[in-house]
């Protein structure tokens, strides 16, 4: 719904009425959707096994957000966001704004050993061109579309052919450079490209399956791109790894990489570069990756050193499961980035 910026009060109260009646559709479908996917007593004959039970356990540790996604201002002027909104506490009837880069858990429900999925916040749906990006520097973290030189941007060289975003609560730090590349991060969070078939829109948070990794410099900078898929798509059981990518779905991987490489051409920008040879490494080091930008993170909110970066940062003794998070990513990967190879 686009809000216009300068409303009457009348305006402001019909809004709010109009919010809680969607707050409460939105937690009675959550109550129904929780009440189908719980099974009725008695329900299965076979005792689950202490490892199915600790699997379980560990699963539901990683908490599941069902969310409403607002938008405010008018499309296609500096001042639109969007906001994305959820049940505020596990009983609540009430919603509350959620930081896309703060307070989404990085570990999706289903999480469990080589198994784990995580949240993937998309920013711009394929087949698309506005580059919107999570907007770090603003407290709530929304979406907005990108400017330069005061222009709203959009990508030159056309519609981009996948999903694109990042994943919460990961930062890559401008002050440490990657043995593996020999550049410092970018200062924003990881990006992703989700290689499934649906179009995901901007603002919607939905569980993926990591396959690999490419290392694009960009202004001298490293600039991750994390290439995952839609755990719901129906590619997903097919692909664990860019090897399985490749033999399946040839062709996307290189088409990833060329785009990345001259989309800034049309600006007059010269091609982008790639470390590790040009490779897509795969899961296993896509995931050291997810680590280390994860460790960056956290330790980002536990110093606050965000006003070094513009960043108006939370206390990490407020958001939730960060530690699931952190032992999630921890048990995926060690700490040296570089073994991999």
């Amino acid at each position: 719904m686009g809000l216009l910026k300068d409303m009457k009060a009348a305006d402001v109260v019909s809004l709010s009425l109009s919010l809680s009646a969607a707050a409460l559709s939105g937690f009675v479908l959550w109550s129904n959707l929780r009440a189908g996917d719980e099974p009725s007593p008695g329900a299965g004959s076979a005792k689950p096994t202490a490892e199915e039970e600790k699997k379980r356990k560990q699963a539901a540790r990683c908490r599941a957000i069902e969310t409403l996604i607002m938008e405010r201002g008018q499309a296609g002027t500096k001042d639109y966001r969007v906001h994305v909104l959820a049940k505020d506490g596990d009983e609540a009837k009430t919603v509350a704004e959620l930081s896309l880069w703060h307070d989404v858990p990085l570990a999706a429900p289903g999480s469990s050993g080589r198994g784990s999925l995580f949240n993937f916040i998309c920013e711009i749906p394929k087949c698309t061109r506005k580059k919107f990006e999570v907007a770090t520097t603003e407290g709530a973290t929304p979406i907005k579309q990108d400017t330069k030189k005061g222009v709203l941007r959009e990508f030159k060289k056309g519609d981009i052919f996948f999903n694109y975003g990042c994943f919460p609560r990961t930062w890559e730090d401008p002050r440490h450079v990657s043995p593996d590349t020999g550049y410092p991060g970018d200062n924003d969070p990881l990006d992703v490209c989700e290689i499934g078939l649906r179009q995901i829109q901007t603002g919607e948070i939905r569980a993926v399956k990591v396959l690999g990794v490419l290392a694009m410099i960009d202004d001298d900078e490293t600039d991750w791109k994390i290439v995952a898929i839609d755990a719901a798509d129906r590619w997903a059981s097919e692909l664990n790894d860019v090897g399985d990518v490749e033999r399946l779905l040839p062709g996307t991987v290189s088409l990833i990489r060329e785009w990345f490489r001259t989309y800034k051409i049309p600006d007059g920008k010269p091609p982008n570069k790639f470390a590790l040879g040009e490779e897509c490494k795969g899961a296993a080091y896509a995931h050291k990756v997810i680590h280390e930008t994860h460790e960056a993170w956290v330790n980002l909110v536990k110093t606050q050193v965000g006003a070094d970066f513009g960043f108006q940062l939370p206390k990490v003794e407020t958001l939730r499961d960060v530690d699931v998070d952190t032992t999630l990513v921890r048990s995926l990967s060690g700490n040296n980035l570089a073994a991999s190879g």
